[in-house]
């Protein structure tokens, strides 16, 4: 066998040999076994780095010894206005087992805020256009004791729809607005606490989209800017974060904001999952035996007891960093942790790249991955887990394994479905739908008010998630559903269809030639392919 080490203790990069097990592919709630061709490459995760030993220690040592600026309990004052301003849980995926960092983090600054005398304090989720969280949600991220003490009136979700609720400070150098929660603004200081599960989140990210409304978010979610982002993985070479980051310069310059980041490892499932993070080839009769014994309870059950079940299993991330202060100093200790955590160095791109879709993604936590989600997974975040060049050659072939069920969750994404069903069967241009029909959603007065009053994704959100794609889709030359239970949502999304993932390989030879060159992501997959 043919073996790229990354480590000593663990294979990163595997070629399928005749003695080869099976891979194992997520698809949608289920779990299937697959044979792949002799020669294929199987990129998996690094091991997961080791947590800190004591996660409080690690936060109240950052908040004590800040980067640029003072510790924090030299900044609180008697009678001050403070807003701890949060991530939502868009991630990590799936949900954190309890307690959160975020219950963590907040209860040791809130209890620093207590003795300080700063009583004033309010605590929002950055929620942006995402869904605003349920009540449940809000209680399991925090914990009971902060939200008994500040639920609901200083504990509350950002609303990018409240007119009086915004205040702009400031505009681009394309007179684009940026606009904030008043809160924030008028606070004598913000304290954001943020979870880096990716290199694309924190930084600058945090207040200036976290915290805004449409109007100002529309100035960098458009088509153009994910086509120039190779990858926004990769934050040098990210035309998303190029032009988020004066925005988060001229939050800087308006308003004090003290940052808590943390980084996690990738350490997704401990216990009866455990084995999804192995190489197959090292399964022991055991996992084996748990494999099948997971597979067919699932096939037994109705798809919606199967994926009640996948989104109750938290996950078992672990804090690996914690840094406080400004945010320039602090983000780039992160995103040095996170790299170190899923930069895997590979050798030369392939023809064809496989992999299996989740049924979790950050836009359907508790919820239905949507047709458009499946596209989001697929062209926009599994395709863009490289640095430097992507795993696959322009032109190749991209295959993903998933049902592509034509289910939409009409309480949590409602716009979505007039966006599939209406406007995809018209055009699939991102920027004739930007120019078209993204405002006519945005200010749709019901998407406004399931926005505001409900738990909906705002009207505009299904758009950003059709350019989320973008990138993808203009890289690659053809995409294969595999396993796809009908052919009317691939047809949409203008993706061929296979039943199962051998037909998916022959189609794909047939279009690239029998000697392409194979590779497939193993999921869970968070790594970051550093092409040499």
């Amino acid at each position: 066998m043919s073996l790229q080490l990354h480590r000593k203790t663990h294979e990163s990069v595997v070629y399928i040999d005749r003695d080869s097990a099976p891979r194992i592919m997520p698809s949608g709630e289920d779990f299937i076994l697959e044979d792949l061709p002799i020669g294929t490459r199987v990129i998996y995760p690094k091991p997961p780095i080791k947590g800190l030993p004591n996660r409080e220690a690690a936060i109240r040592y950052a908040l004590n010894h800040p980067h640029d600026c003072d510790p924090l309990f030299a900044q609180l004052y008697p009678g001050m206005k403070v807003t701890i301003a949060v991530d939502d849980i868009s991630l990590p995926l799936p949900p954190m087992a309890t307690p959160d960092i975020r219950q963590t983090v907040i209860e040791i600054v809130a209890d620093m805020l207590a003795g300080h005398g700063v009583d004033d304090v309010h605590i929002i989720i950055a929620n942006s256009l995402h869904r605003k969280l349920t009540e449940w949600e809000m209680k399991r991220m925090v914990g009971s004791k902060i939200f008994d003490e500040f639920y609901p009136d200083r504990y509350y979700n950002h609303d990018a729809e409240w007119a009086e609720g915004l205040v702009t400070i400031g505009h681009t150098k394309h007179k684009e607005p940026l606009r904030i929660n008043r809160r924030c603004v008028e606070s004598d200081l913000i304290i954001y606490v943020n979870i880096n599960l990716v290199p694309m989140d924190g930084g600058h990210k945090s207040v200036a989209v976290g915290l805004c409304d449409y109007e100002s978010l529309r100035s960098h979610h458009e088509p153009q800017t994910i086509r120039d982002s190779d990858s926004y993985m990769d934050p040098a070479r990210s035309a998303l974060n190029h032009k988020i980051i004066p925005l988060g310069k001229m939050v800087d310059e308006k308003l004090n904001v003290f940052h808590i980041e943390t980084a996690l490892n990738n350490r997704m499932y401990t216990g009866a999952l455990d084995f999804l993070l192995k190489n197959e080839d090292d399964f022991t009769s055991f996992d084996r035996l748990k494999f099948e014994t997971i597979r067919r309870t699932m096939s037994k059950l109705p798809r919606a007891a199967r994926r009640k079940m996948l989104h109750s299993m938290p996950s078992q991330y672990e804090m690996i960093a914690c840094h406080a202060g400004r945010t320039d100093a602090v983000h780039e200790k992160i995103i040095e942790k996170n790299f170190d955590q899923y930069v895997i160095p590979i050798k030369g791109q392939c023809d064809i790249l496989v992999t299996g879709i989740p049924d979790i993604s950050p836009y359907n936590v508790y919820s239905i991955l949507n047709p458009l989600l499946v596209q989001v997974m697929a062209l926009g975040y599994h395709f863009n887990f490289y640095r430097g060049k992507p795993l696959l050659k322009k032109g190749g072939v991209l295959i993903l394994h998933h049902p592509c069920y034509d289910e939409f969750d009409h309480n949590f994404h409602p716009s979505y479905i007039e966006f599939f069903n209406r406007l995809l069967p018209e055009t699939r241009d991102s920027f004739t739908l930007r120019e078209k029909y993204e405002r006519e959603f945005a200010n749709n007065p019901s998407y406004i008010e399931m926005y505001r009053r409900g738990n909906a994704y705002h009207g505009a959100h299904p758009f950003f998630m059709w350019y989320w794609g973008e990138n993808g889709r203009q890289h690659v030359g053809k995409v294969i559903a595999a396993g796809a239970e009908n052919a009317h949502v691939p047809a949409m999304l203008g993706w061929d269809r296979a039943d199962n993932l051998t037909e998916a390989i022959a189609m794909a030879r047939s279009y690239m030639g029998r000697s392409a060159e194979i590779t497939m992501l193993h999921q869970p997959m968070i790594g970051i392919a550093d092409m040499e």
